[in-house]
């Protein structure tokens, strides 16, 4: 029976990874979708410009229509800018983070070229808000599945890695550059207003990215080998282990305390349910960690 038991757990992981991916694989769909619509109907009619490669993209495709007789529609610079980024997330990142990168550029110049250019609002408020907040949540969401859009996010992502800051930090550092060069180029106005999307998709990016953040969890069950060894075989983080007794039935039991990422929360309530449905579980936000704790390389 047990045996039976081991075999019929393995045939269901192949089904539940695969469920997983196409998970995934649909969040990044629908990010690129976000992404597109914010362009063509929020930032590209009003001439505001996006963050990271996007607005990169957007960039040298005005200057290009402006100032040159050639023109490129920023679907295709955005491809062809992200060839390099999408080279160096294949090696420091991952292939799978790479490959949903792509996905991802890929299913954005598509939308861009399918999406009409529409001028939704003539207030260019607006749209620079409204741009980077559907723009942040399409960003936000895409990382929080553990993809990328491409371009900056694999950058801003290899560095809070490094640094374990918060993505939208880097994002707002690197998109510098696009401000200071739309102001130089197209005046004042559209660099400050691309200022005001930029902050908008940043915030936007940091509260649904939150893999920065940091929890204490207290877990009180009665099955602590079984509950230890399976965050081990899941997440990489300590386990301190504490003697405990209920005040109101007197049962012996073990409380374990670990720190995760918030990022890591849904996966370490995921293994405890399946492994002690019972277990009484205190989650509680953790201001600061000294010691070590383990960070993604």
């Amino acid at each position: 029976m047990k045996n039976s038991k081991e075999s019929f757990q393995l045939s269901k992981v192949p089904h539940e990874t695969l469920w997983l991916e196409i998970r995934k694989i649909i969040v990044v769909i629908i990010g690129a979708a976000l992404n597109a619509a914010a362009l063509n109907l929020f930032l590209i009619p009003a001439n505001v410009f996006a963050s990271g490669f996007t607005g990169l993209a957007q960039l040298i495709s005005n200057i290009l229509a402006d100032f040159t007789p050639i023109f490129i529609s920023t679907g295709i610079l955005l491809l062809l800018l992200n060839i390099p980024a999408i080279i160096l997330g294949w090696l420091r990142v991952g292939k799978m983070f790479t490959i949903y990168s792509l996905v991802s550029v890929g299913f954005t110049t598509i939308f861009l070229a399918i999406i009409p250019v529409v001028e939704v609002s003539t207030d260019i408020l607006l749209n620079a808000v409204f741009g980077g907040v559907i723009a942040g949540i399409g960003v936000g969401f895409t990382l929080k599945w553990g993809a990328s859009t491409g371009g900056m996010d694999i950058i801003a992502m290899i560095l809070s890695r490094l640094n374990d800051k918060p993505v939208g930090i880097y994002f707002f550092t690197m998109n510098a550059v696009i401000i200071l060069a739309a102001s130089t180029i197209f005046g004042l106005e559209e660099g400050l207003y691309t200022l005001v999307t930029l902050y908008v998709s940043t915030r936007m990016i940091d509260a649904i990215h939150t893999r920065h953040e940091k929890l204490t969890v207290m877990i009180v069950t009665k099955k602590t080998s079984e509950v230890k060894q399976a965050i081990h075989e899941n997440l990489v983080r300590g386990i301190t282990i504490l003697p405990a007794r209920g005040a109101f039935t007197d049962e012996q039991k073990e409380m374990l305390i670990i720190v995760i990422t918030r990022y890591e929360l849904f996966e370490l309530e995921r293994i405890i349910h399946s492994v002690d449905p019972h277990a009484f579980t205190n989650v509680m936000q953790t201001t600061g960690v000294f010691g070590f704790f383990r960070k993604e390389e």
